[in-house]
């Protein structure tokens, strides 16, 4: 069964400006949500496998959208992240079913490769909650100028019986990284970490 989705947002934001010192090029992070029924809301249910099949099928989409929304090829994409905010009839675990066993293959297709974990949160809230989608270099791990994040927040969601499923994808590290590590030009690619 398709996913049913009230509404996407799409967000890009774009640093230029940091500690009065200019960024070039920009920074960029895209955020593509989208706010769904939560099929398993109000009741226990062991088996989560239509949550499992929805997260997969958000995973191509959210990613594409952010994509799109950079402007950029796949290829072209540095960093990604993923979350979710389950509404009060929900628990953790439908968070978990959707972001886990497979939302993260057809986002990696979306931006080409993903060798390394794609970092999540999740958290159970109510109209407008915020959450912190937590981001890492999506072929290395151990590039910390990628180490960010970007808040999520839709003001009339999630409802009771809803969910906010967020992914973010960025075509840039943090303005003016300087702490160090793996630098991106040094990334294998193998492994996930370096």
């Amino acid at each position: 069964m398709p996913v049913s989705i009230r509404k996407l947002v799409v967000e890009v934001e774009e640093t230029r400006i940091e500690m009065g010192r200019p960024v070039a090029p920009p920074t960029r992070k895209a955020l593509a949500m989208a706010v769904i029924d939560n099929p398993c809301a109000g009741r226990y249910v062991e088996s989560l496998d239509e949550l499992v099949a929805i997260g997969e099928e958000l995973g191509g989409l959210l990613g594409a959208r952010c994509v799109a929304a950079l402007g950029i090829a796949p290829g072209e994409a540095q960093s990604y992240g993923k979350a979710a905010i389950v509404g009060e009839a929900g628990e953790l675990e439908h968070a978990a079913a959707i972001l886990h066993p497979k939302l993260g293959a057809p986002l990696r297709r979306a931006v080409e490769k993903g060798a390394a974990l794609v970092p999540s949160a999740k958290k159970r809230g109510g109209l407008g909650t915020a959450i912190d989608v937590p981001l890492g270099h999506k072929d290395a791990a151990f590039v910390r100028s990628h180490f960010d994040a970007m808040e999520a927040r839709v003001p009339d969601a999630p409802r009771p019986n809803e969910i906010v499923v967020a992914v973010v994808v960025t075509d840039s590290g943090r303005p003016l990284p300087r702490i160090g590590g793996l630098g991106v030009g040094e990334i294998k690619g193998e492994d996930g970490l370096r």
